[in-house]
Protein backbone atom coordinates (compact mmCIF):
# COMPACT_ATOMS: atom_id res chain seq x y z
CA UNK A 1 0.00 0.00 0.00
CA UNK A 2 1.56 3.15 -0.88
CA UNK A 3 2.35 5.89 1.15
CA UNK A 4 -0.21 8.62 1.95
CA UNK A 5 0.65 12.02 3.69
CA UNK A 6 -1.85 13.20 6.12
CA UNK A 7 -1.10 16.65 6.30
CA UNK A 8 -0.62 19.55 4.57
CA UNK A 9 2.76 20.43 4.24
CA UNK A 10 1.88 24.22 4.31
CA UNK A 11 1.07 23.64 8.22
CA UNK A 12 4.22 21.71 8.52
CA UNK A 13 6.57 24.79 6.77
CA UNK A 14 4.35 27.29 9.40
CA UNK A 15 5.40 25.16 12.38
CA UNK A 16 9.02 24.38 11.36
CA UNK A 17 9.01 28.03 10.60
CA UNK A 18 8.19 29.18 13.74
CA UNK A 19 10.74 26.93 15.42
CA UNK A 20 13.73 27.80 13.20
CA UNK A 21 12.67 31.59 14.07
CA UNK A 22 13.14 30.67 17.51
CA UNK A 23 15.99 28.54 17.62
CA UNK A 24 17.77 28.91 14.23
CA UNK A 25 18.98 26.39 12.05
CA UNK A 26 21.62 24.94 13.68
CA UNK A 27 20.19 24.50 17.62
CA UNK A 28 16.93 22.96 15.64
CA UNK A 29 16.85 18.97 15.34
CA UNK A 30 14.46 16.98 13.52
CA UNK A 31 12.94 15.94 17.01
CA UNK A 32 12.10 20.01 17.37
CA UNK A 33 10.02 19.66 14.18
CA UNK A 34 8.54 16.53 14.77
CA UNK A 35 7.43 17.65 18.29
CA UNK A 36 5.99 20.84 16.99
CA UNK A 37 4.42 19.39 13.69
CA UNK A 38 2.75 16.29 15.48
CA UNK A 39 4.12 14.14 12.50
CA UNK A 40 5.99 11.12 12.44
CA UNK A 41 9.94 11.52 11.53
CA UNK A 42 9.09 8.70 8.48
CA UNK A 43 6.20 10.71 7.36
CA UNK A 44 7.90 13.91 7.45
CA UNK A 45 11.16 12.40 5.51
CA UNK A 46 8.76 10.90 3.12
CA UNK A 47 7.41 14.44 2.44
CA UNK A 48 10.47 16.85 2.41
CA UNK A 49 14.44 16.10 1.88
CA UNK A 50 15.33 17.03 5.51
CA UNK A 51 16.14 19.32 7.34
CA UNK A 52 17.47 21.78 4.82
CA UNK A 53 14.58 21.55 2.68
CA UNK A 54 12.30 22.30 5.64
CA UNK A 55 14.29 25.32 6.63
CA UNK A 56 14.37 26.57 3.22
CA UNK A 57 10.80 26.54 2.56
CA UNK A 58 9.85 27.97 5.98
CA UNK A 59 12.57 30.58 4.90
CA UNK A 60 10.54 31.62 1.68
CA UNK A 61 7.45 31.33 3.50
CA UNK A 62 8.63 33.61 6.00
CA UNK A 63 9.53 36.10 3.26
CA UNK A 64 6.30 35.74 1.10
CA UNK A 65 4.23 36.26 4.39
CA UNK A 66 5.84 39.35 6.22
CA UNK A 67 8.26 41.07 4.01
CA UNK A 68 7.24 40.45 0.08
CA UNK A 69 3.63 41.34 1.35
CA UNK A 70 4.81 44.35 3.70
CA UNK A 71 6.56 45.61 0.61
CA UNK A 72 3.92 45.46 -1.50
CA UNK A 73 1.02 47.32 0.60
CA UNK A 74 4.12 50.08 1.05
CA UNK A 75 5.07 50.67 -2.78
CA UNK A 76 1.09 51.76 -3.43
CA UNK A 77 2.05 54.88 -0.75
CA UNK A 78 2.41 58.22 -2.84
CA UNK A 79 4.59 59.96 -0.47
CA UNK A 80 7.76 57.73 -0.67
CA UNK A 81 9.36 59.60 2.50
CA UNK A 82 5.97 58.55 4.46
CA UNK A 83 6.12 54.80 2.96
CA UNK A 84 9.65 54.38 4.19
CA UNK A 85 8.63 56.35 7.70
CA UNK A 86 6.36 53.78 7.70
CA UNK A 87 8.38 50.78 7.05
CA UNK A 88 10.89 51.54 10.23
CA UNK A 89 8.01 52.50 12.78
CA UNK A 90 6.01 49.26 11.95
CA UNK A 91 9.78 47.83 12.45
CA UNK A 92 10.59 49.28 15.16
CA UNK A 93 6.65 48.08 16.72
CA UNK A 94 6.97 44.43 15.50
CA UNK A 95 10.16 44.12 17.18
CA UNK A 96 8.91 45.85 20.58
CA UNK A 97 6.02 43.62 20.52
CA UNK A 98 7.85 40.28 19.93
CA UNK A 99 7.35 38.96 23.95
CA UNK A 100 10.10 36.40 22.92
CA UNK A 101 12.42 39.08 20.88
CA UNK A 102 12.93 36.22 17.78
CA UNK A 103 14.13 39.04 15.88
CA UNK A 104 13.56 38.59 11.99
CA UNK A 105 14.63 35.27 10.71
CA UNK A 106 16.21 36.30 7.18
CA UNK A 107 18.66 38.72 9.35
CA UNK A 108 19.02 35.80 12.02
CA UNK A 109 19.90 33.56 9.42
CA UNK A 110 21.86 35.90 7.96
CA UNK A 111 23.83 36.56 11.03
CA UNK A 112 24.97 33.00 10.32
CA UNK A 113 25.64 33.48 6.40
CA UNK A 114 28.61 31.45 6.05
CA UNK A 115 27.44 28.25 7.48
CA UNK A 116 24.50 27.83 5.23
CA UNK A 117 24.68 26.36 1.63
CA UNK A 118 24.44 28.02 -1.00
CA UNK A 119 20.87 27.64 -1.79
CA UNK A 120 20.42 29.07 1.61
CA UNK A 121 22.93 31.99 1.50
CA UNK A 122 21.19 32.46 -2.20
CA UNK A 123 17.98 33.19 -0.40
CA UNK A 124 19.33 35.15 2.02
CA UNK A 125 20.98 37.42 -0.16
CA UNK A 126 17.53 37.79 -2.68
CA UNK A 127 15.42 38.48 0.29
CA UNK A 128 18.27 41.41 1.57
CA UNK A 129 18.21 42.43 -2.35
CA UNK A 130 14.38 42.87 -2.37
CA UNK A 131 14.67 45.25 0.79
CA UNK A 132 17.61 47.14 -1.20
CA UNK A 133 15.08 47.59 -4.08
CA UNK A 134 12.37 48.83 -2.40
CA UNK A 135 14.06 51.42 -1.29
CA UNK A 136 15.63 52.07 -4.10
CA UNK A 137 12.52 52.33 -5.45
CA UNK A 138 11.17 54.80 -2.96
CA UNK A 139 14.31 57.38 -2.74
CA UNK A 140 13.94 57.36 -6.49
CA UNK A 141 10.37 58.31 -6.94
CA UNK A 142 11.06 60.75 -3.41
CA UNK A 143 13.77 62.44 -5.98
CA UNK A 144 11.35 62.52 -8.82
CA UNK A 145 8.57 64.22 -6.57
CA UNK A 146 11.08 66.32 -5.51
CA UNK A 147 10.35 64.72 -1.74
CA UNK A 148 13.96 63.58 -1.42
CA UNK A 149 17.04 65.19 -2.30
CA UNK A 150 18.81 64.90 -5.70
CA UNK A 151 21.95 64.83 -3.38
CA UNK A 152 20.94 61.45 -1.64
CA UNK A 153 22.66 58.71 -3.50
CA UNK A 154 20.11 56.08 -4.38
CA UNK A 155 22.29 53.10 -3.94
CA UNK A 156 24.35 53.83 -1.08
CA UNK A 157 21.18 55.24 1.01
CA UNK A 158 19.35 52.24 0.44
CA UNK A 159 22.09 49.38 1.55
CA UNK A 160 22.42 51.65 4.57
CA UNK A 161 18.47 51.57 4.91
CA UNK A 162 19.16 47.79 4.79
CA UNK A 163 21.52 47.82 7.53
CA UNK A 164 19.67 50.11 10.09
CA UNK A 165 17.14 47.54 9.66
CA UNK A 166 19.11 44.62 10.14
CA UNK A 167 20.18 47.22 13.74
CA UNK A 168 17.04 47.38 14.58
CA UNK A 169 15.68 43.26 14.17
CA UNK A 170 19.48 42.31 15.79
CA UNK A 171 19.79 45.11 18.60
CA UNK A 172 16.31 44.80 19.74
CA UNK A 173 16.20 41.10 20.69
CA UNK A 174 17.41 42.68 23.70
CA UNK A 175 21.06 44.72 23.69
CA UNK A 176 18.87 47.84 22.52
CA UNK A 177 15.42 49.22 24.21
CA UNK A 178 12.44 51.44 22.77
CA UNK A 179 13.93 54.75 22.42
CA UNK A 180 17.39 53.74 21.06
CA UNK A 181 15.04 51.44 18.34
CA UNK A 182 13.16 55.01 17.67
CA UNK A 183 16.15 56.67 17.31
CA UNK A 184 17.65 54.48 14.54
CA UNK A 185 14.19 54.27 12.71
CA UNK A 186 14.51 58.60 12.94
CA UNK A 187 18.55 57.84 11.50
CA UNK A 188 17.02 56.38 8.58
CA UNK A 189 14.49 59.18 7.99
CA UNK A 190 17.44 61.46 8.30
CA UNK A 191 19.81 59.82 5.43
CA UNK A 192 16.93 60.82 2.87
CA UNK A 193 16.42 64.41 4.12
Amino acid sequence: MPWEKSFQESDVIEQAMKVFWEKGYAATSISDITDATGIKRGSLYNAFDGKRDIFARALLKYGGDRRTSKLQLLEKVDDPRKAIAMFFDSLVKATLDDPDKKGCLLFNTALEYSSHDEDVQELVSDGIKEVVSFFEGRINRGKELGSIPDSVDTRSTAKALVALVAGIRVLGRGAFGKTALRQIAQQAIALIS
